[in-house]
């Protein structure tokens, strides 16, 4: 039980610093979702990193049931499987027909399919520390891969020159959460918990380094999108509104009809 016995009194403390700085990563989607709310659509952004941290928080919760003893693991990975299920319900209620296909077949494959063969696989394969292991390199993958994904956001603040699309302090406290789990995961000697996090550091401080660099440069143009969670996919362009393009033949059409009709005249 070194996650809350207080022999462990650094890990204690980091532990619950993680599960403070995690859940407020966990919230920061809010001001999107309240704008979905208010407009009543998702606007073309995507659910799939919402989907892929609810699978990282449930992989988190089973690997810490199996270690025993692993409480704060399992408190904050617990919140953060409850709010990504509400942001996940709130896209489902408000995206397009097309949107939540694809969604609801991102959700089967990882967090059903993918998760229900891990459940399986170690349970029936595996046991005592050997289960351990094999699900604590299984949580270093994917947080790993995790951790790569910003790599996105990055070429994109390069390319265009603006930081709008990745927060400084969605950064620095994304920062502050790896260096309190990466202790925790020291303290306790867990190597599976302290190893990514010493790249979620890394790519931390990238990303506010670059932040530093651009933050005054000249902005490209772009259109303007919805915030996307603290894991980041790269999405597609978001799609023109039918509704302006009609406008616009509308409006050329007219015109043309009204130069035909002076020349007429």
């Amino acid at each position: 039980m070194a996650g809350l016995s207080f022999d462990h009194p650094w890990a204690f403390a980091f532990g619950i610093l993680g599960n403070i700085i995690s859940f407020m990563v966990y919230l920061a989607p809010l001001p999107t979702f309240y704008r979905v709310y208010k407009k009543k659509s998702t606007e073309g952004f995507q659910c799939v990193p919402y989907v892929v941290a609810l699978f990282s928080a449930m992989l988190w919760i089973y690997y810490a049931f199996v270690k025993t003893g692993e409480y704060l693991l399992i408190t904050i990975n617990s919140v953060g499987c409850v709010i990504e299920t509400i942001y996940i319900v709130m896209f489902f209620v408000y995206a397009p027909r097309n949107a939540r296909i694809y969604t609801a077949k991102i959700f089967f494959l990882l967090n059903v399919g993918l998760f229900g063969l891990i459940l399986l696989t170690t349970l029936l394969l595996s046991e005592g520390e050997n289960r351990v292991k094999i699900l604590g390199w299984i949580c270093v993958a994917f947080s790993v891969s995790v951790f790569v994904a910003p790599l996105s956001i990055i070429r994109l603040v390069i390319r265009t020159k603006s930081v709008e699309f990745m927060p400084f302090f969605l950064s620095f406290f994304l920062t502050l959460s790896a260096i309190a789990w990466f202790s925790y995961g020291l303290f306790t000697r867990d190597k599976y918990v302290a190893l990514p996090n010493v790249l979620g550091f890394t790519f931390g401080v990238i990303q506010m380094v670059i932040y530093v660099v651009y933050k005054d440069a000249k902005k490209v143009v772009q259109e303007p999108q919805l915030p996307e969670h603290v894991i980041e996919i790269t999405k597609p362009s978001p799609a023109v509104n039918p509704e302006i393009v009609q406008a616009k033949v509308m409006t050329e059409e007219e015109m043309k009809a009204n130069e035909i009709m002076n020349n007429t005249v």
